[in-house]
């Protein structure tokens, strides 16, 4: 049973079309399938508004192509190599990290919030994105925080500077973090 608001319609008589489309953009029939459905889905959920403008065609072709270059992007940062190792890799960086009090004594004094960051970014692994969104705030101010904290660390870590104190939280401080 068809939608009365056309949606279905505009997907059975374009499809075709959109896919190859998508193959041009990543030159594989696959990559061209999830685009496509990507775009497809994406538009289901701006169909309203984009079916009053009289051109989904082109909203949906911009989505693919702003998708592709997304994906490409990601993709680029990968590194491919010829065999995947057996095991985990350990990191004796972070081995010593952890055992090491005076890398947690030497944060105790970066402020919370710089503090968080810092952790996240270095010790978890997260990214710019998934940082600002598990903290709730902008992606500018998780660079900006790292950069401040980054920069207290240097401070307190340069050869003859006097031990760091720790910092004592207090109630209203730890609500910030």
């Amino acid at each position: 049973m068809a939608e009365p608001d056309g949606f279905e319609q505009f997907v059975s008589e374009r499809a075709t079309a959109l896919t190859r489309y998508g193959f041009v953009l990543t030159g594989n029939p696959h990559d061209a399938a999830d685009l496509v459905q990507e775009a497809l889905v994406r538009l289901r959920g701006a169909w309203g508004r984009v079916r009053r403008r009289d051109d989904p065609e082109a909203y949906v072709r911009t989505t693919m192509a702003r998708l592709h270059v997304s994906w490409w992007r990601k993709r680029r940062r990968e590194r491919l190599v010829e065999a995947v190792p057996e095991g985990w890799a350990t990191d004796p960086g972070i081995e010593r990290a952890e055992e090491d009090i005076g890398v947690w004594r030497a944060l105790s004094v970066v402020p919370p919030r710089q503090r968080a960051v810092l952790v996240l970014r270095y010790y978890e692994g997260l990214g710019d994105d998934a940082i600002a969104e598990r903290l709730r705030v902008s992606r500018a101010t998780v660079r900006s925080q790292a950069l401040r904290g980054l920069r207290t660390l240097r401070e307190h870590l340069t050869p003859g500077a006097a031990p760091p104190q720790p910092e004592i939280l207090t109630t209203e401080r730890r609500r910030h973090v």
